[in-house]
């Protein structure tokens, strides 16, 4: 028994000493209750905990995870023994019998001097086994492709923002291998401080021994990946290494292809999750349960990783910061060697790039220009919300035009933590705007869909989409939350405050599901153009216009479960018909997607909106 077989027992009994599971956080009546959940005989459970109590069992869980780190390494190392002695003993045995052990400790070490973290054999099926029976996603197949091709020369890029299911397809990728494939597999994890040296001179020892199928994981956390990453592609995968390189830092990706591999990769971005993937998936059906938590690969445990990612305002800003704000800091930071900051280093340096960050998506839906980020916050979804209110054609109300609107909007800003003008150490610039606005588009965290107006004017109108609506919702919940705390508000009944704000959330609701549906169209039909079409009074939510064959769809979207002739009054109104026909062409067909049954009504065709979303072609 070697040194390594007594330490991997000895830290399965002091790891099985300690509890499993994790301590969640719920938000119950504006009071964080803690609970401890773990996993018993396949059934999870629960249990709540007073914060001290809490507090311990969470210290002994991250201890519990500290150690199996240690025994996931122990485990490595003594698999790697076992098989150098093995190999230098089959070696010996051919025609050098008689030689000493001191080749056999000599490759003992040589093996041993890996420099990361490395799963292999069994330790790696294990890690692969936990996506056994999960759904996968419809780029899985171009990732298989890659790995069953004979000899590309190229790595395989697989990136995106966080809780998007990269490493998930991984394991995916590991169980589907044939068992010799298998074999000649090693998982790769990247530490914060490994350097691409370090990758590469544990590559070059993987290369020697046979190893065939490399997946790097995190690699942009060598500080010099950008610059350096060629290696990869021009030594190993032109060895006929097949080299899977995933990461959170999309950008540093984006920037490896620019300056150094161009064609020497293929890139897959998993950050976009259309509807249907999220249901197929998930399991979870219903646009508006996609308005909510749509944009991850993450629902409170459903299949894929816990805990939901944007169920709290607490989980939205850690995800923002996490796997948006970080994700563009640490890739500028080690890019050009932090040269390419350029508007936005003095807001590096003074620690206020997240701030803008967080400020500009918040907004994001409805404007993007220098004035979201210098201006004093100010809420649109209340603006809207309030005239809306005031036309209800069966409870009209003003009581938002009675509420305090310095007092709710300076609490609403503290909630969302976003810093006005007076606090801002580094004045707003139209070139921070413009390259925040750059970076988020290369995350695919946002998307512009143009509006054209007839009649026709000069300068050209674009929506900003956000790509992940959990995100945007979030924040629109932290919005009522702080509703509810206002006087003038809290004086009316609790049955009409309900209505209030039921009303103001389907609002929010009903312009994120047209943004949906205007991006995954626009997604799914790149060869035509989809936008939204404005007149002098009254708009068609949605046009696909197909310029070769010289023809137009005609689209209103509403949050609606009822069909009712209002809905499609400009679909009928003959003068916005002519002039739509005569700009685009033949109109093809006239449209009302909602949330009610697909029927015909008339000329009109309502289509039920998860069935759109679910019938829009692969892209």
């Amino acid at each position: 028994m070697s040194i390594y077989d007594d330490r991997v027992r000895e830290l399965e009994e002091r790891i099985a000493e300690l509890p499993a599971g994790y301590i969640s956080r719920k938000n119950i009546n504006g009071s964080i209750k803690k609970y401890y959940q773990w996993t018993e005989d396949g059934k999870k459970k629960s249990k709540y905990m007073n914060d001290e109590v809490a507090e311990e069992t969470e210290y002994l869980i991250n201890q519990r995870r500290e150690l199996q780190k240690e025994l996931k390494e122990a485990k490595l190392k003594g698999q790697l023994g076992a098989k150098s002695k093995n190999g230098a003993r089959a070696a010996r045995s051919v025609d050098t019998k008689n030689e000493s052990e001191d080749a056999t400790v000599a490759e003992d070490v040589r093996v041993l001097q890996f420099r990361t973290s490395l799963l292999l054999g069994d330790t790696l099926r294990r890690f692969a086994e936990t996506a056994e029976g999960l759904e996968k996603r419809e780029c899985f197949s171009q990732f298989e492709n890659y790995l069953l091709q004979k000899r590309s020369g190229r790595v395989f890029i697989l990136y995106g923002l966080r809780r998007t299911g990269k490493t998930t397809m991984i394991k995916q990728a590991l169980l589907s291998m044939s068992s010799e494939d298998f074999e000649k597999a090693v998982f790769i994890q990247v530490k914060a401080g490994d350097t691409l040296g370090d990758v590469n001179s544990d590559m070059k020892l993987l290369l020697e021994n046979g190893y065939r199928y490399v997946f790097v994981d995190e690699v942009t956390l060598a500080e010099d990946f950008i610059e350096g990453a060629a290696l990869l592609s021009d030594i190993y995968a032109s060895s006929g290494m097949k080299v899977v390189l995933s990461g959170t830092d999309s950008l540093g990706f984006v920037f490896s292809e620019d300056e150094e591999l161009y064609d020497r990769c293929i890139m897959l971005h998993t950050t976009f999750i259309p509807y249907r993937e999220f249901e197929r998936v998930l399991g979870i059906t219903g646009i508006d349960e996609y308005i909510r938590y749509g944009g991850t690969m993450s629902l409170g445990g459903v299949h894929y990783n816990e805990p939901v990612t944007f169920a709290s305002k607490a989980s939205t800003d850690d995800y923002i910061d996490s796997a948006i704000a970080r994700n563009i800091q640490h890739s500028l930071r080690y890019y050009q060697d932090g040269g390419h900051f350029r508007s936005l280093a003095e807001l590096y340096d003074r620690n206020e790039l997240t701030s803008a960050i967080n400020r500009v998506i918040e907004d994001i839906n409805h404007r993007f220009t220098i004035d979201v980020l210098t201006s004093d916050f100010v809420s649109h979804d209340l603006g809207i919300s309030k005239r809306n209110l005031r036309k209800d054609r069966e409870n009209p109300t003003d009581i938002l035009d009675k509420i305090d609107i310095s007092k709710f909007t300076e609490g609403l800003r503290r909630m969302l933590e976003i810093r006005n003008k007076d606090e801002q150490s580094v004045r707003i610039t139209d070139a921070h705007c413009a390259e925040i606005k750059e970076y988020l588009d290369l995350l695919d965290l946002t998307v512009d869909i143009s509006t054209e107006y007839i009649p026709v004017r000069n300068e050209k109108s674009f929506r900003t989409v956000v790509a992940q609506p959990g995100l945007r919702y979030a924040q629109a919940s932290a919005l009522i939350r702080q509703l509810l705390l206002d006087e003038e508000f809290m004086s009316i009944s609790a049955v009409e405050r309900a209505r209030v704000t039921e009303r103001i959330m389907t609002e929010i609701r009903g312009r994120m599901m047209e943004d949906i549906i205007l991006l995954e169209t626009m997604k799914a039909y790149p060869d035509k153009d989809v936008f939204k079409l404005q007149f002098a009074v009254g708009e068609f939510d949605m046009v696909i216009a197909d310029p070769l064959a010289v023809t137009c769809e005609l689209f209103e979207i509403k949050h609606s479960t009822e069909a009712v002739p209002e809905q499609c009054r400009h679909l009928t109104d003959t003068e916005k018909l002519e002039a739509a026909e005569f700009r685009y062409g033949t109109i093809a067909g006239r449209y009302v997607i909602y949330r009610g049954k697909s029927k015909k009504v008339g000329d009109i065709r309502y289509l039920n909106v998860e069935d759109y979303l679910k019938k829009l072609k692969s892209y």
